[in-house]
């Protein structure tokens, strides 16, 4: 089956082809205009999508090979996000849909990560421990089978993509923070200064980063700007090592609590060069399979958004034209194992 995808949630603009599993074009245009203000402006995304969405689908059939008339069905994702800039995308593929007479799938942004996933992967099997880390989610959920999805734990306020974005702003390393602060920690200590853990009371699989970027104002408020200056990078060492920390714990936590074989993490925060040691690691010491996306699969892209929507169109679900944007969409399963 040959499925176009298109991703329009935030500020990338993406649209992707693949046969099956097999990715025959994945194209993403992320709009630079966003680091001028320290973060996504709503109406500026929307904007560029509107522009760019019919060049991008066109440039990614053009790269793909296959024409129009060849697609077997299109997904697009329809939440959560920002809801002018997910309008774009859910009505060019409703139009497009329409033209073609072909089927079309609303596709949760969330589960379209997880798929970026397991699109790098060869051989799993289910159950899967999924930690899903970017800009505005921060949770673990069990996929038990294709489609099939218990929600263990997410965050209580911030999500951690968000800490490390918000993090590098008081630092004034500019935006996109999480990459930057990567790279700045990799040349500092993680023990210069110990950031609080929010563990949480219980035995839970949930999360909180309010008082981690509470505690790096605090931080920077008492201490002059020379000092910060000069340990600029153990400062960055430091708050990524407290988030990174709490999700390696809660999730082999849970993978011990389940008896999971296989862990995979996905979103942004996924390509965090920390985590991604770290979790591995963990996972080798507990005989654990650990599943990790390429990095181009991390961040948004309409590839992860096609091989989810293959999954529903596989299945005989499609959308119909009442499908809408939904900026707080929950990620629920639509089969059962």
């Amino acid at each position: 089956m040959k499925v176009l995808g298109i991703e329009t949630s935030c500020d990338e603009t993406s649209a992707a082809v693949i046969d099956d599993d097999r990715v025959l074009s994945s194209i993403i245009s992320s709009q630079e205009i966003h680091s001028r203000f320290g973060g996504v402006v709503p109406e500026l995304a929307s904007r560029a999508h509107v522009r760019l969405i019919t060049p991008i689908v066109r440039k990614a059939l053009q790269s793909s090979g296959i024409d129009y008339k060849k697609l077997d069905g299109i997904a697009v994702t329809c939440g959560p996000g920002l809801v002018g800039a997910l309008l774009v995308g859910v009505n060019f593929v409703k139009g497009l849909s329409r033209a073609l007479n072909i089927p079309f799938i609303g596709v949760n942004h969330l589960e379209g990560h997880i798929y970026g996933n397991l699109l790098s992967q060869k051989n799993y099997q289910f159950p899967i421990l999924f930690l899903i880390v970017s800009g505005g989610h921060t949770m673990l959920i069990l996929m038990k089978d294709h489609l099939n999805y218990q929600v263990l734990g997410q965050t209580r306020d911030d999500a951690v993509g968000e800490a490390f974005d918000k993090g590098a702003k008081m630092l004034g390393l500019g935006y996109p923070g999480g990459p930057e602060i990567d790279r700045r920690a990799k040349n500092g200590d993680p023990d210069f200064y110990k950031f609080p853990r929010a563990w949480l009371k219980g035995q839970n699989f949930d999360f909180s980063y309010s008082g981690l970027k509470t505690a790096l104002l605090v931080y920077l408020e008492q201490n002059p700007p020379s000092a910060i200056s000069k340990h600029i990078d153990d400062i960055c060492a430091s708050y990524q090592a407290a988030a990174v920390e709490v999700l390696i714990k809660k999730t082999m936590n849970a993978a011990k609590h389940f008896g999971i074989k296989y862990v995979g993490v996905a979103g942004g925060v996924a390509a965090n060069s920390l985590l991604r040691e770290q979790l591995t690691e963990e996972c080798g010491k507990q005989g654990i399979i650990m599943l990790l996306p390429e990095p181009i699969y991390c961040t948004d892209n309409a590839a992860m958004i096609a091989r989810a929507g293959l999954e529903y169109l596989n299945s005989g679900i499609t959308s119909g034209q009442n499908l809408n944007a939904y900026p707080n969409l929950k990620i629920k399963s639509a089969k059962k194992s």
